[in-house]
Order: C-alpha cells, then structure tokens, then sequence
C-alpha cells in the first residue's frame, strides 16, 4: 500500500508544485518541465504497481448495478474531460471540467470497486482534484467570461466520448478486468 501513496503523492505533488511554489517552479525553467514530466510518469508507474500489489478490506463488491452505474458516469466523465478541450456549453458550470472528470472518474471506480486500495488511489486522486482546483482558483482569480460554442463543438465532444470510452473499455478488457461485468 505504501507504494501506491507515495505515486499518489507524487502525483499531485508534481501538479501542486507550479500553483503553491511558483517561484521555486519558475527558478527551474525549461528544466522544470522536464523533472515534473519525469515525476509524472514515475508517479504512474507507482501507481499502477501499488495498486495491483495493494491489499486491503473489500467493503463491497461489484454487482451488475453498480458496473452499469459506473459506465454512465464513465461516460460523463469522458464528456466532461472532452468538453474542457472542445469549449462546450457544459463549461459555461464548470470553471475546472478536466478537474471536474476525475471526480466524476473517481467516485464511479470507487463505487465499483468497494475497496481500501481503491479508496486510496481514486479517493487520493479526488482529494488532488479538489485541492488543485482550489489553488487554480486563488492563483488565477476570476474567471474568464463565458463565451457560446458552435453545436460543432458539442457534437464533437460527443464522438471524442464515445470513441474515448470505447479505447479505455478494450484497454480493461486487455487487462484482464471486465469493464462490463
């Protein structure tokens, strides 16, 4: 469990840095991009071998109605993070739709899942979210106004999802984990 809190912490240690240490970020240059890009990755992979080795309670488990609860906020969450690129009317609610996604994304594998491994990493995640939205909100200050897509924009959103959703899906299913059930 202790490797995947320390790619947790990487993680929104790397993020963190630029909005809680800006000078300390900024001394570091072009470099600074680099050694954050490395602590990302490193970050993943701590992650990702924490959580296949972590072992933990199991306070519930999977059932047909939470798989399926958790495909459709999925699929928001696609939406969300495709609206943040796209401009879509959707971000006329949401100032951090990136952000907003993996909270939507965190809360569906923690329903799913049910337990302490994934509390740790999709519940440390959230928490990241929410702390970098947070400082976004106290360096950035106001935000920008609000200004109406193309429907191009919506539809497009829309297509990103689904194929997105649809990659992820085959990439579980690669895995080894039914993404369906």
């Amino acid at each position: 469990m202790l490797i995947l809190i320390l790619g947790v912490a990487l993680w929104a240690g790397a993020h963190l840095f630029k909005g809680l240490a800006p000078a300390k970020r900024a001394a570091l240059g072009v470099k600074g991009k680099g050694l954050v890009a490395v602590a990302l990755v490193v970050s993943i992979v701590l992650m990702v071998i924490g959580y296949k080795a972590a072992d933990g309670a199991v306070l519930w488990g999977r059932s047909s109605a939470l798989v399926g609860i958790n495909n459709l906020l999925m699929l928001l969450a696609f939406y969300i993070y495709a609206a943040s690129v796209r401009g879509t009317r959707i971000t006329r609610w949401i100032r951090h739709a990136q952000l907003t996604a993996v909270l939507v994304w965190s809360f569906a594998h923690i329903l799913v899942n049910g337990d302490t491994p994934s509390f740790v990493l999709f519940g440390g995640l959230a928490v990241w979210a929410v702390v970098q939205m947070l400082v976004i909100n106290r360096v950035e200050g106001a935000r920008a106004p609000y200004v109406a897509p193309a429907m191009k924009s919506e539809i497009l959103a829309a297509v990103i999802s689904l194929v997105a959703f649809t990659i992820v899906a085959l990439i579980h299913l690669w895995l080894g984990v039914n993404p369906f059930g």
